[in-house]
């Protein structure tokens, strides 16, 4: 259960790019969990978030007319896109957004995604003119989280931003006592739901890759190479379980049964 407070964010959409094909997971947007396409779960939660509107980005026929079975609204891109972000930037311009409209990116295989953290993570870019997309983190608990390089990590600066995502542990304790310890305050993990500015997310594709984002194996990474600014929402809520292997899927298909 989620102690988010809700937040009416600014109008804003959502984006979900769904690919067919998954290497540890085949066919995952059409899992079904519970009488439903995880995709089409994932859709139905983002709409509680309060969003003008909420569209699936699919690769393939079969994803598009699973959603729209289910009154989910669908559309075809390209199916040789290199990541979920040039998708989306596909979609912005085939729904033609204007460039100052807030885009909220949530992951296809997030079945159990907060829709106030959607919301927060909009409400927060839409407060920020000095930046080109939002986030979201949350306090690190346990020095095996800290220092388990599948989950990433950031650093903020003074007003909220993002210095740095990494999976190593940041910022490193140079006086952590022996045995293992979490300085104060905690670390941050990340969460990866994105907010964008639809005009920066149509441009995003063209930014040169960074150094830095192949190293990490971090897109993100490309942003603040760049010069550009990423807002971070600091939230109390652990991040649901997302879905990446047979295990994943059924834990959430035993949680919503």
């Amino acid at each position: 259960m989620s102690t988010e407070p809700f937040l009416q964010a600014p109008p804003f959409t959502v984006l979900i790019p769904a690919r067919l094909a998954s290497t540890r997971l085949p066919r995952k947007p059409l899992a079904e969990i519970a009488g439903r396409p995880m995709v089409v779960r994932v859709a139905e939660r983002a709409a509680l978030s309060g969003a003008r509107r909420v569209v699936v980005a699919a690769d393939d026929e079969a994803i598009v007319a699973a959603c729209r079975a289910f009154g989910i609204d669908a559309m075809l891109t390209r199916a040789d896109h290199a990541s979920g972000s040039d998708r989306l930037a596909e979609a912005c311009t085939t729904l033609a957004l204007h460039d100052n409209a807030v885009v909220v990116n949530v992951q296809g295989d997030e079945p159990l995604i907060d829709p106030a953290l959607v919301a927060r993570t909009a409400a927060e870019l839409a407060a920020r003119t000095d930046c080109v997309m939002s986030t979201a983190a949350h306090p690190i608990g346990s020095v095996a989280e800290l220092t388990n390089p599948n989950v990433v990590k950031v650093v903020l600066d003074a007003e909220g931003r993002a210095l740095y995502f990494s999976r190593s542990p940041i910022p490193h304790w140079r006086d952590a006592p022996p045995g293992g310890a979490l300085p104060t305050p905690p670390p941050l993990r990340h969460i990866g739901i994105y907010g964008y500015r639809a005009g920066f997310l149509r441009r995003f594709p063209a930014l040169a890759p960074s150094p830095l984002e192949h190293i990490e194996a971090l897109e993100q990474l490309r942003v603040l190479w760049h010069g550009e600014h990423i807002a971070v929402h600091v939230t109390d809520t652990p991040p649901g379980i997302g879905v990446d292997t047979p295990e994943d899927l059924e834990r959430v298909r035993a949680m919503l049964r």
